[in-house]
């Protein structure tokens, strides 16, 4: 089993940033596969962010520059460092885990799934 604790969101101007943690608990971690989705009012959950069990990372492309993921497996966290926000990136984020270590962008792929952060960026 898998626990999984967001924090990090708030209110920020655009153009701001914003650093997202995710705490994860569970022995098996450091091999997981993570990702950041995001779910905006009105709107469908959408992929953010994917990082691998070995380190490799993908994005979507609305937030292709702008956003990187990264883990520190020491400590069991998986960040997503947010920078130029803008207001269309307003949303709950979450993040996700699966024990298999392949990248994944699906959300059907995922099996654990944190509570959320909200993320709100004003013009």
């Amino acid at each position: 089993q898998v626990q999984l604790v967001e924090s990090g969101g708030g209110l920020v101007q655009a153009g701001g940033s914003l650093r997202l943690s995710c705490a994860a608990s569970g022995r098996t971690f450091s091999s997981a596969a993570l990702g950041w989705f995001r779910q905006a009012p009105g709107k469908e959950r959408e992929f953010v962010a994917a990082i691998s069990g070995s380190g490799m990372s993908t994005d979507a492309d609305s937030v292709k520059g702008r956003f990187t993921i990264s883990r520190d497996n020491a400590k069991s966290t998986v960040y997503l460092q947010m920078n130029s926000l803008k207001p269309e990136d307003t949303a709950v984020y979450y993040c996700a885990a699966t024990p298999s270590p392949r990248l994944r962008r699906l959300g059907s792929e995922y099996d654990y799934w944190g509570q959320g952060t909200q993320v709100t960026v004003s013009s």
